[in-house]
């Protein structure tokens, strides 16, 4: 490596003009790749050189995951909204037939499964939103369960 150096070293003095101080500065950084020494300067110089080339590309695509990041939020913020929005249709369907049965209208072991279903979805829903609200509906659902587990031992459904 010193036996190098010094060849340089007197190239470069001896150098008649830039064009050979280049072709030595050349043949150094190659000798240097192909040495033992894990040095590769001929990588660093191709990645700085793609890097300024790219650089317009590299900003684009680094501005289309910030535009990807936002629509996912947007997306996800969509999906919630949805989602609780069929939660609240759920509830409502709950309700509306909870509210039936305290004004004594009967209904079918089919309006039953129906409403049970939707009480099954409701229920699914609320176990993985801990925070929706849904303490209108707990004993809506109850009241249901109870009329139904009566109508069942009594075998007195409307006759469809």
């Amino acid at each position: 490596m010193e036996i190098l150096i010094e060849i340089i070293k007197n190239l470069l003095l001896n150098a008649g003009g830039t064009v050979t101080a280049g072709a030595v500065i050349f043949a150094a950084l190659s000798f240097l790749q192909v040495s033992k020494i894990q040095i590769n300067p001929w990588d660093s110089i191709r990645r700085w050189i793609g890097g300024k080339f790219n650089a317009e590309q590299m900003a684009d695509i680094a501005a289309l995951k910030e535009e990807m990041k936002e629509l996912r939020e947007r997306f996800d913020e969509y999906i919630r909204l949805d989602n609780e929005r069929a939660a609240d249709e759920w509830r409502r369907k709950i309700l509306t037939f909870n509210n039936q049965l305290l004004r004594d209208i009967p209904h079918t072991k089919e309006d039953f499964t129906e409403i049970l279903s939707v009480i099954d979805e409701y229920e699914k829903y609320c176990a993985k939103h801990p925070g929706y609200k849904n303490n209108r509906a707990v004993h809506a659902i109850a009241h249901i369960g109870k009329v139904y587990d009566e109508r069942q031992e009594k075998h007195d459904f409307l006759k469809g």
